[in-house]
């Protein structure tokens, strides 16, 4: 998958107005997971994204990785991060996920899901995308 495709399914499936909104989107949600999961888990994850897309991990991994923190406050840290509400915050990260799944094996994203609390593992399991009819 192209770094384009990824920015604009997560525009279309986010509802979000540009691309740019987008890209906050993506690069705080990966930046945030990157900081709570291990950073040999991420550096692994960012290497089956579009390189560009794999470098929100990268950025923080493996210096601030590993971090421990709840559902809530990756919630809080994404929604400061992209300048979006709490509530729509928590859709982005699942329409970001979605894609990270898509972009990748799906094993990897299972790992990165397994390694948190079950609160976390909440928020960032995948859940099959339905096309709008």
């Amino acid at each position: 998958m192209r770094q384009e495709e990824f920015i604009h399914q997560v525009q279309a499936r986010g509802a979000l107005p540009d691309t740019g909104h987008a890209e906050r989107a993506v690069r705080a949600t990966l930046e945030t997971l990157g900081e709570r999961i291990d950073g040999g888990l991420a550096v692994k994850l960012a290497a089956q994204l579009p390189h560009e897309i794999g470098e929100n991990l990268r950025r923080v991994a493996p210096e601030h990785s590993g971090q421990h923190f709840d559902r809530r406050t990756f919630i809080h840290r994404v929604s400061e991060k992209s300048g979006q509400p709490e509530p729509k915050a928590a859709h982005l990260i699942r329409v970001t996920m979605e894609m990270v799944d898509q972009a990748t094996t799906g094993a990897l994203s299972k790992r990165v899901s397994s390694s948190l609390s079950d609160d976390m593992q909440d928020l960032l399991t995948v859940t099959p995308h339905k096309p709008a009819q």
